[in-house]
């Protein structure tokens, strides 16, 4: 953590004192918001157990539950964030947060498998392009040279967000029933909708045509041509390489989520409240490796984008490593700590890779980048991960099927390295790619 406030020290230090102090409100607002989003996404893997037994669930049922946020996400990113950067990112903010908390409230008093599959849907249309969207909003926002910190500390909201779902949701779950782990999610993300439409001025982050912000010069948010879109969306080969990659690598991180207390309940025994908690400190773990990874990124890879993606390599195939070893051990404490470790670096790619795309691409369509970026971790990891890992659990059992998930780092990395060749004289990079 002192990594991190050394790289972003210097910030403090060069905006005036009222700049940077709105900066950081909406920093955390904003923060809290993808915690929210997290929140109301993993709750489900909580109440797991409860479900099941209550509507006699499989367990490919169950990743259903929790993959089609995911893929409601993948497939709603890209067209919301065109239109967050058309009409305007803070009102989009709003909206959206307010579907997914509303839309938690829904499964809470979901009556059925359908009706709750239904509500986690309407989830995931909430919260299909918020983080793309919150990231731009934050890389206006805040000085160039430390947005792979930035991004790192924004997107472990998701970590910690899940940390909160997972251990809160298990511990209302266990005294008062799995429908009020909904409940209580939902009220958190509508209290901050509220507060974040107080506080959140579009004209302040967003500017007005031919101002400033005060914060950036206020890009230009003018509707542009799709096909223009589309083109710089995908304008070299490093870029699709960092969109493929990164999703590869977050297969992973959606088959633990998902996951982990489900096997904690079986493989060890504990009851569900403990279960939850002790998940939470693996997700917690997790939290931890992305703000320290994009720090560490920025640090290493400052002038060389090439050594930032080899670092993001290098965090892929450590978590593959460390989880592949967990698992060659008993159920005891020695996996428990591998599995921790591997969570740490599970999603370390995040920071290097909001930075690539942010560098790779114009301004205006930071969102929609960044909408991409998120179609991609949701489709080729999130989603598949943990539904895949369900439907293996079917089959072979929970743990076996977690033994597979370290492929998807050796996967991750063949991609990233494919898209190292490509980076010289790609959109904003020259010689010192």
């Amino acid at each position: 953590m002192a990594v991190i406030m050394q790289e972003i020290a210097s910030y403090d230090d060069e905006r005036p004192q009222r700049i940077r102090g709105y900066a950081w409100v909406i920093f955390a607002l904003t923060f809290g918001l993808l915690l929210s989003d997290y929140m109301s996404r993993q709750v489900l893997s909580a109440v797991f157990p409860q479900i099941k037994a209550d509507w006699g669930l499989s367990d490919a049922q169950l990743g259903a539950l929790s993959g089609i946020v995911s893929l409601a996400v993948g497939i709603l990113a890209f067209p919301i964030s065109l239109a967050a950067d058309r009409w305007g990112r803070v009102r989009s903010v709003t909206i959206m947060a307010a579907i997914w908390s509303v839309a938690t409230l829904l499964c809470g008093l979901s009556h059925n498998y359908f009706t709750l599959l239904s509500a986690r849907f309407l989830v995931g249309v909430g919260e299909a392009a918020y983080a793309s969207v919150g990231m731009a909003i934050l890389i206006s926002m805040f000085p160039a040279r430390h947005t792979s910190t930035v991004a790192g500390a924004f997107f472990a909201g998701g970590m910690i967000g899940s940390v909160m779902g997972i251990g809160f949701g298990g511990s209302l779950a266990s005294h008062f029933g799995w429908r009020s782990a909904f409940v209580g999610m939902a009220v958190f993300g509508i209290a901050l909708t509220v507060l974040y439409m107080m506080v959140a001025s579009p004209a302040r982050i967003e500017g007005k045509k031919g101002q400033s912000t005060g914060i950036r010069q206020a890009e230009s948010l003018a509707p542009v041509r799709v096909r223009q879109v589309l083109k710089d969306l995908f304008s070299s080969p490093a870029l699709i390489c960092v969109y493929i990659g990164s999703g590869l690598q977050l297969f992973i991180s959606g088959g633990l989520l998902a996951w982990l207390p489900s096997f904690l309940n079986r493989v060890y025994d504990m009851p569900l409240s403990k279960a939850g908690g002790v998940a939470a400190i693996f997700v917690l773990c997790g939290a931890c490796g992305m703000p320290l990874c994009g720090a560490l990124s920025d640090r290493l890879g400052r002038d060389s984008p090439r050594r930032k993606v080899l670092l993001a390599v290098t965090f892929n195939l450590t978590c593959g490593a460390l989880l592949f070893a967990a698992f060659q051990f008993p159920a005891g404490s020695a996996q428990l700590t591998l599995i921790a470790l591997a969570m740490f670096f599970s999603a370390g790619v995040m920071g290097p890779a909001g930075t690539m795309v942010a560098n790779l691409t114009p301004k205006a369509i930071h969102s929609t980048a960044m909408a991409t970026l998120a179609l991609a971790l949701n489709i080729l990891g999130l989603a598949p991960g943990s539904f895949v890992t369900g439907a293996l659990a079917d089959r072979l059992g929970l743990a076996p099927a977690l033994q597979l998930l370290p492929l998807a780092s050796v996967a991750s990395a063949i991609v990233l390295l494919i898209g190292v060749r490509y980076l010289r004289g790609a959109r904003g990079y020259g010689a010192n790619s």
